[in-house]
């Protein structure tokens, strides 16, 4: 037990290391990210971007919120806050104004414009990680998975360090499903699942969890199972995290250590 807590300050110590915090930030606002003319696209398709004042070369954490892909907006997490990195903050298209579709069209323009624009904020972009939870979760984990979505805006999702759902949807989503008249307790694996494209060469994919119990509608175990085909399919850097005694919503806590720890120690040091 005294090694696990030596261990766990020792990592303490390091991100606030890595953190710096006596840099000035600042925010850009409603910054369009998407070429599409609908007046819905126009609206929604807007992201902010959080950066410390006159730096180089920072890791870069792409921010999808969640909401069920029917809710939610845009939002600096208090745990991202003065880390000395880039947080991009992207809106998209809500169900059931629109089909999933424009939802996973949008998170993908919103990447690929990180992928162009992150070096003007001080960003690195061969350093950017791609986050969010619950339906953010589900979204990163399509387009980092579904190389297509991404190609349209001629950008390549393996171009990104990491992909890190919270809590994400790894069978198809249920508000997708919803849509279509079919329960949420209807599973379904098809082109709108994560699960359906499985692949061993896509950057390294930290799925978090909450506690199996508690957390919404069987998340656990469809993460679960997402790692288990990961694995068999040969990916080399696939994790599962499960957070004991965390619900759907308490496990973004702890869920923030764990992909500031991966970013620390996957930081080039300068």
């Amino acid at each position: 037990m005294k090694q696990l807590l030596v261990a766990f300050t020792i990592a303490l110590s390091s991100l606030a290391s890595f953190a710096q915090q006596k840099f000035e930030y600042s925010q850009a606002n409603d910054i369009a990210y998407s070429p599409s003319l609908d007046a819905y696209a126009q609206e929604r398709c807007k992201l902010d971007v959080y950066y410390p004042q006159g730096q180089t070369g920072r890791p870069v954490v792409i921010w999808l919120h969640g909401g069920g892909i029917e809710g939610g907006n845009k939002h600096l997490p208090v745990e991202l806050k003065e880390k000395n990195m880039v947080v991009v903050m992207p809106n998209y298209r809500l169900l059931p104004h629109v089909p999933v579709d424009s939802a996973l069209t949008d998170a993908a323009a919103a990447m690929a414009w990180t992928l162009r624009h992150a070096q003007e904020f001080g960003g690195d972009p061969t350093q950017i990680y791609v986050s969010g939870h619950s339906a953010g979760g589900y979204l990163l984990t399509m387009v980092g998975l579904e190389k297509k979505w991404m190609a349209r805006y001629g950008e390549d999702p393996d171009k990104f360090k990491a992909l890190i759902p919270f809590s994400g949807q790894m069978i198809t989503h249920f508000n997708h499903r919803k849509m279509h008249g079919i329960s949420p307790l209807r599973a379904i694996v098809d082109e709108y699942a994560p699960l359906y494209h499985v692949r061993k060469d896509c950057p390294p994919l930290l799925l978090i969890s909450g506690d199996r119990e508690i957390e919404m509608l069987g998340r656990y175990e469809e993460n679960a199972y997402m790692y288990r085909m990961m694995k068999l399919c040969g990916h080399p850097a696939v994790y599962l995290y499960e957070l004991g005694g965390h619900d759907h919503v308490a496990m973004a806590g702890p869920a923030f250590h764990i992909m500031l720890k991966y970013i620390y120690e996957n930081t080039p040091k300068k």
